[in-house]
């Protein structure tokens, strides 16, 4: 099965646990009811380690003459700009929801990435949807009330800070 090509605008992931404690660590940018963002700037002129490339290596089965683009020499993602999203256990008990929560995050911040300052983003969910008004744990009202939440959390984090 191929894999996903990523498009232009698409947010590398942040993974590191340390770079999820700095970033943590920063105040809120901005708030709605239910998510938090927090934005850790990017050193002036740094960029984020570029990811190590392995080893050219022809296999027995490939034509030599061949000049196939293999999947892994897609363009990066913007790696200036990295998200994370934090969804904890305690504010989604169910893991479909949390599940929704993170794609609707990361679909927000692909769509906001030019808007976004460069650095390290972490979006978290600091109180629970109510269970009596999304019954469901994926239904599309709470997809739909996420997603407009997210809009308007994106937009304000994207405003300049005043300093």
């Amino acid at each position: 099965m191929p894999r996903r090509q990523l498009a232009v605008g698409v947010m590398a992931r942040l993974v590191d646990s340390a770079e999820f404690e700095r970033v943590l660590h920063s105040a809120s940018r901005a708030k709605t009811p239910h998510f938090a963002v927090h934005h850790l700037p990017a050193p002036l002129g740094a960029s984020a380690p570029a990811r190590p490339q392995p080893p050219k290596r022809e296999l027995s089965t490939m034509d030599a003459h061949r000049s196939a683009r293999a999947v892994d020499d897609s363009p990066p993602p913007d790696r200036e700009r990295r998200l994370g999203a934090v969804v904890p256990k305690r504010h989604a008990r169910r893991a479909v929801t949390r599940s929704l929560l993170k794609r609707q995050i990361y679909a927000a911040g692909d769509r906001h990435v030019a808007s976004l300052a460069l650095g390290l983003w972490i979006v978290r969910l600091r109180a629970p949807f109510d269970r009596a008004a999304f019954p469901s744990a994926a239904s599309m009202a709470l997809r739909t009330a996420a997603r407009t939440e997210l809009e308007s959390l994106f937009r304000a984090a994207a405003r300049p800070q005043a300093s």
